[in-house]
């Protein structure tokens, strides 16, 4: 039986956002739903000012930045073909995810600016969402991760 919708899932790379892309792509593959893998993206200086002082090369670079952010989260996950969208991420994702029988799916970070967005999206999705927390680490563990370099995770 399929169902209806289809299950949105925001991805930001993190550890959180490629939980959340596992969890969106079992529910999909258990409900028959579509998958639609989403990162969002604004100019860094935001919309408002790029308008003031528009530079495409700038926002170009920004777009391709981001689409290889997403690949990377993908293939990091298990391999696939995402969307990456210019728009603020709860914006996207709600407008993403508009239906009743839709699935829409976010990492849950600590970060206040995640914290944000999954605040956003909660007060105006218009489908259920499933938060997804980031795997747990011992505190060991996890100063070590974010002391670790490229140079640490290098075929020795």
């Amino acid at each position: 039986m399929v169902a209806a919708g289809q299950v949105v899932v925001g991805v930001s790379g993190s550890l959180a956002g490629l939980a959340a892309l596992r969890t969106a792509a079992r529910a999909a593959r258990s409900s028959g739903r579509v998958l639609v893998a989403v990162l969002a993206w604004e100019p860094p200086e935001g919309e408002v000012l790029h308008a003031r002082n528009s530079d495409s090369a700038w926002a170009a670079r920004c777009a391709r930045e981001a689409a290889a952010r997403l690949d990377r989260a993908f293939e990091e996950a298990f391999g696939g073909t995402p969307s990456v969208v210019r728009a603020r991420p709860d914006r996207a994702l709600c407008r993403l995810a508009a239906h009743p029988d839709d699935l829409l799916v976010i990492g849950a970070r600590a970060r206040a600016r995640r914290a944000a967005v999954r605040r956003q999206v909660s007060a105006h999705a218009r489908c259920p969402v499933l938060t997804v927390p980031a795997p747990a680490f011992a505190r060991r563990e996890y100063r070590a991760l974010c002391r670790a370099t490229a140079r640490d995770f290098a075929a020795g």
